[in-house]
């Protein structure tokens, strides 16, 4: 199962960096196939609804978020973040927010029968049983930030950077929960060896995907009397990879590093006596 909504383009786009690439009719198609033997079938869904279909089995796995398992309560099994998101690679949040103008500092601040509009009702409620604050909470399908102040006082939403909020004038006073995507299964069928093993293997090309994110491969000629000096100053994730030449005074170096900065390291890695350097895209990075 695969997130419809916000989720879906940054979904899409991982699933074909890791060679899983999803295949329908359409974007508004909500059955989908993935030229895989391990991958039977494909469902786009809300990710709010993902947590309880798979608990109930209707589906092996899928990706959904930490915030809606929370939310649910859903029985599944995680098999990882996946740390992506629809704008960045930070995780999301849920936070409650309030006027910036109300004065409150703290939740301690919030008065007595306080009405927060959210679409994490369950989460909300527990975590003001749990603070020892009352309130009214109102259920909301959307449009949340919206309602403040003149439906509500205050609201409990998802936020990735803030910014919306900010922009609403609104501002953070607690963060609930801090959550990351996340591959889950059912309980049953990660019980099953031969699932089990199908899903780690999707995990294993997903999360090499991710790695591989901002990353690229350098491979470069450099000679024997001037490696020290450009593997001092290379950046890779491990030890490069060094091999001697035919020419024996001159060796292949092969580095994974960071996209960001590139720009700079290709021209201190010349001075330093790099040779025939080739910048190089990577889809995946498996370890």
């Amino acid at each position: 199962m695969l997130p419809k909504g916000s989720l879906e383009r940054a979904t899409l786009d991982l699933f074909d960096a890791a060679d899983l690439t999803v295949r329908r009719s359409s974007d508004r198609d909500y059955h989908a196939s993935i030229d895989d033997p391990r991958i039977g079938r494909v469902r786009f869904l809300r990710p709010q609804e993902i947590p309880s279909y798979i608990e109930q089995g209707l589906f092996d796995f899928g990706i959904t978020g930490r915030d809606w398992i929370a939310e649910t309560g859903a029985d599944v099994v995680s098999l990882g973040e996946l740390q992506y998101s629809k704008a960045t690679a930070n995780p999301v949040r849920v936070v409650l927010a309030v006027p910036a103008a109300a004065g409150w500092e703290s939740i301690a601040d919030l008065p007595e029968g306080v009405r927060i509009s959210t679409e994490f009702p369950a989460l909300t409620r527990r975590f003001l049983d749990a603070n020892g604050i009352k309130a009214l909470v109102i259920p909301s399908y959307g449009a949340t930030e919206a309602k403040v102040p003149d439906i509500v006082d205050a609201i409990v939403d998802l936020t990735e950077t803030g910014s919306s909020l900010r922009r609403n004038g609104l501002k953070i006073l607690h963060t609930l929960l801090t959550s990351y995507t996340e591959l889950v299964a059912n309980p049953a069928a990660h019980a099953d060896e031969a699932k089990r093993a199908a899903m780690e293997d999707v995990a294993l090309l997903l999360g090499g995907a991710i790695k591989a994110r901002g990353s690229v491969l350098l491979k470069l000629n450099v000679a024997a009397s001037e490696l020290a000096a450009v593997t001092e100053i290379l950046p890779a994730m491990t030890s490069p990879t060094i091999t001697s030449l035919v020419r024996g005074d001159m060796n292949a170096v092969e580095a994974v590093v960071p996209k960001r900065g590139v720009n700079t390291l290709i021209p201190a890695l010349r001075a330093a006596g790099a040779r025939d350097i080739l910048e190089l895209p990577i889809s995946k990075i498996i370890e």
